[in-house]
């Protein structure tokens, strides 16, 4: 599928190094609508399930923008400086690009974290029809539990250098009082969108309740769709699929 990296300027002014993947112009002329992919915590939109997911929906006619948050992958930036409200900032400067590039996104994505990014991003946005959570928080201060028990340590020295998911991350004071203080159950209360929240029962990372806890919170139009055995990553491939060829087919009543 045709493919184009592309970049633009992040909430704190770094260059954020984006991927457009855009379905086969012989079978679809003009994308059906395009969609804007939020990955998860630390992760990168290289990450298999973003790319996997980007190319079950491209084959379906979608367009797929997904991007690296300041400080992650390929962008620019400097993580510890970061927070949840600065990945909801980027993620509206993302949409902004596509509308001015493109067409402005009808749906949003969010894997984990990303998930609850697009939850609080979307109300921000007028062209989104539809929303989809993967995994995803209830809310942002789930992710402490990830910093062990040096939650502590980082109010007590201002900052402290962590190994998630096998890389070095600083995590400063600042980032756990952002998440804290960012509550979006009111957000997603008054979402005025289509929701589908996709979720594993047995997800260790994020637990299911937390699914519950958005499903029960959003109001109709509204979907659940249990993600089975897979693990929090979807790191096999026909999970992320099968993730894609749901979202496909849901999203295309609010596309058209």
């Amino acid at each position: 599928m045709p493919a184009t990296k592309v970049e633009f300027s992040g909430s704190l002014g770094a260059s954020l190094a984006a991927r457009l993947d855009t379905p086969d112009p012989s079978e679809f002329p003009e994308p059906t609508a395009f969609a804007l992919f939020a990955h998860c915590f630390t992760c990168g939109k290289d990450i298999a399930a973003a790319a996997r997911i980007a190319r079950g929906l491209t084959a379906r006619g979608y367009g797929v923008l997904r991007f690296d948050f300041t400080g992650l992958g390929h962008s620019e930036g400097e993580f510890a400086c970061t927070n949840f409200s600065s990945n909801v900032e980027d993620l509206i400067l993302a949409a902004e690009w596509l509308a001015e590039h493109h067409r402005a996104p009808s749906i949003l994505i969010g894997h984990s974290l990303g998930g609850a990014a697009v939850l609080a991003a979307a109300g921000e946005l007028d062209s989104v029809r539809a929303v989809v959570t993967i995994g995803a928080p209830a809310e942002p201060a789930h992710v402490e539990h990830l910093f062990g028990g040096q939650t502590a340590e980082i109010e007590a020295r201002g900052e402290v250098a962590l190994t998630l998911a096998g890389r070095p991350f600083t995590i400063r004071r600042q980032f756990l009082e952002d998440i804290r203080e960012s509550v979006i159950r009111d957000r997603i209360a008054g979402l005025r969108r289509a929701l589908l929240v996709m979720h594993s029962p047995i997800d260790n990372t994020v637990g299911i309740e937390n699914a519950e806890h958005i499903f029960v919170a959003a109001k109709h139009p509204k979907s659940f769709v249990s993600l089975d055995d897979a693990d929090h990553l979807l790191t096999r491939a026909e999970d992320a699929e099968f993730a894609a060829e749901v979202i496909a087919a849901w999203a295309r009543r609010y596309s058209e």
